[in-house]
């Protein structure tokens, strides 16, 4: 077994892999760019080394800078994790040449699926369904467009040269073709560096379903079931179980992705990602040569620690069972928590986590702690939260419990709609398809409605509580620590004992009164007698802002007194950037008429582009930043009249 081995990433996996090398006494080299340089993973390594600047282009994909570390650190293999170099040949082939394992399969074997049109000639040779599309080389435009018409509207354009989602484009006729295979290109080459791209007749309500693979270096190759990866937002996986539910094709599937792994004489956990119809017939879509994000839902299932398999395989072992001695048990869900806000179309978010606390009864994957900063440098993945249970119904509901419970502060994040989802009439019938949030958004999208008086009690106790705290450290050093000038009990003289506190949320304000009487505390709620529940909501402090935990949701209060009024006309548009990106596009020029909903530039952030359109009609007065220039959240982008 390995001494020391050096994970190649960042976050979550780094310190997925790091839990199980240090159980099994291996010691652990972390890399870190400028912005990690305090990160989680550094800390949970025996040693770091610095490669580089944020921009991973000039750190964590930078093979001379990896491997440099690797040798200088004495360490005798690489775990790529997931992202950056996980799937790139040319590093997995430097590795062999630096004499460092790289744990992983060959480089051949990534060669052979990491171009997804050459992939799948080759899965078609080897018998395994595939798609009606085209995956050639020629890549002329005129060509492709019409082998999109011959295989028939609506089309999906997805890149050669990687997944994620990312420059897929749905085209739904001739018409839109060109611009779509723009966007694709263009998003590809920035994601990829790679703009080829290929066409799928897109399928309508699919579902994804994928089955993890494991080979050795003796021939044995198995599969350790299946999962469902259908709940996706912008073409990326949120939610994932194991095994599928109502799927009848276990047997047919695991064998198609034996065979696909088998065609290239797959070493290491791999992962074969099928497209799969409503009535259980499915086709290969790729096949991904490393660990998935999604893997812990198929260690609840089986009880194995695949990244233990990986380090156990790299060395030379052989797999400790066979296809038949795998089985699945129970059912397992996870769901991945990130910084993004779902109300504005899933826009990554940053900021601090100045509060973050996880259920016990789950087990959580991930790379950062309260305190930590997500950046946009990096994917916003707070953490991955994994339940397990007898079956669907009851993973199903730890999983709705779980979510219930995760606090958050400081950013924006998907909890809330995570849990909407979880509790959803159609997920929790298991009506999977990859579709499901958009054909819902009526339900996964409903309005708050008006803020619980249970919310508002206790913000004003908990800032009551609070402003009771400053003094008493006061009078602790004053000398006199009963002196009644540092109390803070609202006595007035010829008057009623009460504190006021005027909260607003969104755009509704809240009166709360504390009245003090011997007898105890009485609360009015906006002029109404209020009774407070034993049961306490959970209250966070940030700044003269109270964030409220209540029955899985979380509500932000802000006391009024800080509160700013914004004047100004408002006729007048100045689009901000939603988020922190790069832009990549201009459709206008100064002067130029526009109607709403029209297109005015192309933002990228974590390498996916959003378009910014005109909010009304209008003149472009002003265009502030031009192609290639970087903006931060809430820049004027265009000033539009």
């Amino acid at each position: 077994m390995f001494r020391k081995i050096l994970i190649a990433n960042r976050g979550e996996i780094a310190c997925r892999v790091m839990r199980t090398a240090k159980r099994m006494g291996i010691r652990t080299v972390a890399v870190y760019s400028d912005a990690d340089r305090h990160a989680l993973h550094v800390e949970m390594a025996d040693e770091a080394r610095h490669i580089g600047p944020p921009l991973a282009a000039e750190s964590y994909l930078r093979i001379d800078a990896v491997i440099a570390a690797a040798k200088a650190s004495g360490a005798e293999a690489i775990h790529p994790g997931y992202g950056f170099l996980a799937e790139n040949e040319d590093f997995a082939a430097a590795c062999q040449r630096a004499g460092l394992v790289f744990i992983g399969p060959s480089p051949e074997a990534i060669a052979a699926m990491g171009d997804k049109s050459a992939a799948k000639r080759l899965m078609e040779k080897a018998g395994v369904p595939l798609v009606p599309g085209y995956h050639g080389e020629t890549q002329d435009a005129a060509l492709l467009a019409k082998e999109a018409a011959r295989i028939g509207y609506p089309v999906l354009i997805k890149p050669s040269a990687g997944g994620g989602g990312k420059g897929m484009r749905v085209v739904t006729d001739g018409k839109a073709f060109a611009a779509g295979l723009e966007g694709a290109r263009r998003e590809a080459k920035a994601a990829f560096g790679d703009e080829r791209v290929l066409i799928e007749r897109y399928l309508e309500r699919p579902r994804h379903i994928e089955m993890q693979v494991f080979g050795d270096a003796h021939g044995n190759l198995v599969h350790l079931y299946e999962r469902d990866c259908s709940v996706q937002r912008r073409h990326q996986k949120v939610i994932e179980e194991a095994p599928a539910p109502r799927f009848a094709h276990r047997a047919e599937m695991g064998a198609a992705a034996v065979s696909a792994a088998k065609a290239i004489r797959y070493t290491g956990a791999g992962t074969v990602e099928f497209i799969a119809e409503q009535d259980g017939r499915f086709y290969f879509m790729e096949m991904n040569t490393r660990l998935q994000v999604e893997h812990p839902v198929t260690e609840m299932i089986t009880g194995l620690d695949l990244v233990e398999l990986q380090l156990r395989v790299a060395t030379g072992e052989r797999l400790p069972f066979t296809q038949e001695a795998v089985r699945a048990r129970g059912h397992a869900i996870e769901a991945r928590i990130y910084a993004e806000d779902p109300e504005r179309d899933f826009l990554p978010a940053t900021g601090r986590l100045v509060h973050l606390a996880f259920p016990a009864e789950a087990r959580v994957d991930t790379g950062v702690r309260q305190g930590d900063e997500i950046s946009p440098w990096y994917d916003p993945l707070i953490a991955k939260l994994i339940v397990h249970g007898e079956d669907r119904a009851s993973a199903l509901a730890r999983l709705a419990a779980a979510l219930r419970e995760t606090q958050i502060v400081g950013l924006t994040t998907n909890v809330e709609f995570l849990r909407r989802v979880c509790e959803s009439t159609a997920f929790a019938n298991a009506e999977l398809e990859t579709g499901l949030i958009e054909r819902h958004r009526a339900e996964l999208f409903t309005p708050r409605g008006a803020v619980p008086a249970e919310v508002l009690s206790a913000a004003a106790l908990a800032e009551l509580a609070h402003e009771q705290a400053i003094p008493r450290r006061h009078a602790a050093g004053s000398g006199d620590a009963h002196s009644p000038w540092y109390a803070v009990d609202g006595w007035r003289l010829n008057a009623d004992s009460h504190a006021d506190f005027t909260f607003s949320v969104g755009e509704a304000e809240h009166r709360v009164r504390v009245a003090f009487r011997e007898d105890g505390r009485a609360l009015l709620i906006d002029g109404r007698p209020y009774e407070a529940p034993v049961r306490k909501a959970k209250t966070v402090r940030e700044g003269r802002r109270w964030h409220v935990f209540h029955d899985g949701v979380r509500w932000t209060l802000s006391l009024k007194e800080e509160l700013a009024e914004i004047d100004g006309d408002t006729s007048t548009g100045s689009l901000a950037a939603p988020m922190p990106g790069r832009v990549i596009k201009l459709f206008v020029e100064p002067g130029a008429r526009v109607k709403k909903g029209e297109p005015l530039l192309i933002l990228e952030a974590m390498k996916m582009e959003h378009t910014i359109t005109a909010p009304s009609d209008g003149t472009v007065k002003e265009i502030h930043y031009a192609p290639g220039e970087q903006v931060l959240e809430g820049a004027q982008l265009v000033r539009l009249d």
